[in-house]
């Protein structure tokens, strides 16, 4: 069983940086892809990035591509999604999620193919 905690949200205005992160309990954490998704209230999850078990791979939704950036430090067992240029559509909650993977695979990007999900973190983007 992994869990994950989701830190670093806040209230930002538009144009400005936020950095969240994810942090796993297991140090076998860098044995999981890792993906980050968000939620507006009324509207579904949706796909924001992904990262490869090793870091050497990631993936963006169109949105944010440009804008955003997936990272992590499996010696501390955390993934980041640095969010700059943030707009007020970026408003959401963020949820990380994990799920054990082979090396060569590339990144999830669809929610059902998560195992362990965090309780989410509020990014709230003033215009």
């Amino acid at each position: 069983q992994v869990q994950l905690v989701e830190s670093g949200g806040g209230l930002v205005q538009a144009g400005g940086s936020l950095r969240v992160s994810c942090t796993a309990s297991r140090r076998l954490f860098s044995t999981h892809g890792v993906g980050w998704f968000r939620q507006a209230p009324g509207q579904d999850r949706e796909f924001v990035a992904a990262i490869t078990r090793a870091g050497h791979d990631s993936a963006y939704a169109d949105s944010v591509k440009g804008r955003f950036t997936i990272s992590r430090d499996n010696e501390k067992n955390t993934v980041y999604l640095q969010m700059d240029n943030l707009r007020p559509e970026d408003t959401a909650v963020y949820y990380c999620a994990s799920k054990r993977t082979i090396l060569t695979v590339p990144p999830y990007i669809d929610a059902g193919s998560y195992e362990y999900w965090g309780q989410g973190t509020q990014v709230t983007v003033s215009s």
